[in-house]
């Protein structure tokens, strides 16, 4: 998370600000009452919303306008220019809303609006279980109240801990630039205002669907009247030769994180395994705690398969940069209790071992209950399973994408929008899931935002200034962008996405 700037920029709105200074679909950063306020207009309209994203403190006047939305250049965040609402995930919280007032050929701004619209869904359900509290679950909790769902909803985690920010584990919170407290998303208070009875340390063991109803790890029986899984992945285990000893670790949930945290502290070398997002995001995390890393990886450049050549090389010439060693095209033989040997017999020390090699979606009790599944749980265009009631939501989610095709990804912003779309789709809504994927990545001073859904193999072209990390690497397939990767041009990736929502050419201008 990061703070916002306490500086106010722009006209000051409480004297007024000329209208035509504010043309038609354009944004306007100005203030009042001590507060930054973004300004925009849609046609005669003009509407005024706090002007920084919830999520990480974005800029939205740097992001773009789509209709009567606003949606932030950082992370993708979407926000209603109406109400204030945080209408699309990473941001959860809602931004203010200030009244307008026209003078003439000025409008002035008057104070907040502190009331919210209300919302009754079309059906209603007995009550509502979800089985997992990560990014899907818990956003798909909230989603409902949101919504006007005023039954029951359980939440059960596995986890010890409140629902949290996953993608800071493995970024600034391990690097220590990040303080834990922002990594809860909400509060307990949160949870019992909303009257979300939230589980934790609680796992399904057995779920009926004919007769709505599961078997608890504290052996107690749970009816329902939908369920929503949202029960995740888990990292795939190195099965060779001391890959059990203490000093190996894997990054998934904030238990992992603090535990890589503590022996970071004494660790001199730590060899990482696996040149994965998650790998090389915690490499670099090491090196800012001035650990000494080695990366091994199985092909020729980081990411190649996700990214294509360029933006892998990239990504391996940055953490060279910073001081990462390493051994492409190999794979770990065996672990000692400071060693870790190649397959090609190389020896390397290290105090840690932090494995990133890939993640299994969480079936196993989904089959059971019999439902489908193919690399994941089936589900429609709405999140349904092929069991009535039943919805799959986040890393478990195989769904026909309207570009790719059917696909599941592993993403945290996937998974907070299929929550939702998910938690709506169960109060009746019938609405398709139909934004592009969208995820980022950060490798110390290169910071990659990725829209769509392409492929190492695709046709690459690349718009920029690669060696300044300023540039957009888009991907292509059969004529038809499927993908942009992009560095330095926020605005640029916002425009990419937009265009693959609605099925048109991106091109860079």
């Amino acid at each position: 998370m990061a703070e916002p700037s306490s500086e106010l920029e722009g006209p000051d709105f409480e004297k007024g600000c000329k209208i035509d200074k504010l043309a038609d679909g354009e944004m306007l950063l100005g203030h009042a009452f001590g507060e930054a306020i973004l300004a925009a207009r849609r046609g005669e309209e003009i509407f005024a919303i706090g002007a920084t994203c919830t999520h990480y403190g974005g800029p939205l006047a740097k992001g773009l306008m789509v209709d009567c939305t606003v949606r932030c250049p950082w992370h993708h965040a979407r926000f209603d220019l109406r109400t204030g609402e945080a209408i699309g995930a990473p941001a959860l919280s809602d931004v203010s809303c200030w009244k307008i007032e026209k003078r003439g050929n000025r409008f002035f701004i008057t104070g907040k609006i502190d009331k919210k619209p209300t919302r009754k869904p079309k059906s209603s359900s007995s009550s509502v279980v979800i089985v997992g509290a990560g990014a899907a679950g818990s956003a798909a909790a909230e989603m409902l109240r949101r919504e006007g769902y005023e039954g029951p909803i359980t939440l059960i985690s596995a986890d010890e801990f409140l629902p949290y920010d996953r993608p800071n584990l493995s970024k600034d919170y391990l690097a220590g630039t990040a303080p834990e407290e922002w990594i809860p998303l909400r509060s307990t208070d949160f949870y019992r205002e909303q009257e979300i009875d939230l589980l934790t340390n609680t796992s399904v063991t057995a779920i009926d669907p004919k007769a709505r109803r599961m078997a608890l790890s504290d052996r107690r029986s749970l009816g329902y009247g939908a369920l929503l899984l949202a029960t995740g992945a888990d990292p795939v285990r190195l099965e060779i030769p001391g890959g059990g000893l203490p000093h190996v670790c894997y990054l998934r949930t904030l238990a992992d994180s603090r535990r890589i945290i503590d022996k970071a502290k004494d660790a001199k070398r730590a060899v990482v395994i696996g040149a994965s997002f998650i790998g090389l995001e915690v490499a670099a995390s090491l090196r800012e705690r001035k650990v000494e890393v080695e990366v091994v990886g199985k092909g020729p450049l980081p990411l190649e398969k996700v990214l294509g050549h360029e933006l892998g090389n990239l990504i391996r010439e940055t953490h060279e940069a910073h001081g990462v060693r390493f051994h492409l095209g190999r794979t770990p033989a065996a672990i000692r209790n400071r060693q870790v040997q190649l397959d090609d017999g190389t020896i390397l020390e290290a105090d840690l071992v932090v494995v990133g090699v890939g993640v299994r979606p969480n079936t196993g009790l989904v089959e059971k209950a019999g439902i489908a599944t193919d690399d994941g749980v089936l589900v429609n265009e709405y999140l349904e399973t092929n069991v009535p009631g039943i919805f799959a939501a986040g890393d478990i989610a195989r769904w026909p994408d309207p570009r790719a095709g059917r696909i599941r990804v592993e993403h945290w912003v996937v998974a907070q929008r299929q929550g939702q779309t998910a938690a709506r789709n169960i109060l009746g809504a019938r609405e398709r899931l139909e934004a592009p994927p969208f995820f980022w990545s950060n490798h110390f001073d290169l910071h990659i935002r990725y829209v769509g859904h392409g492929s190492g193999d695709d046709e690459v072209n690349v718009s920029g200034d690669l060696k300044a990390k300023d540039a957009s690497v888009i991907f292509r397939s059969r004529g038809k962008t499927t993908a942009v990767a992009s560095m330095g041009r926020d605005l640029e990736s916002l425009k990419a996405e937009l265009a693959l929502e609605r099925d048109d050419e991106f091109h860079v201008l």
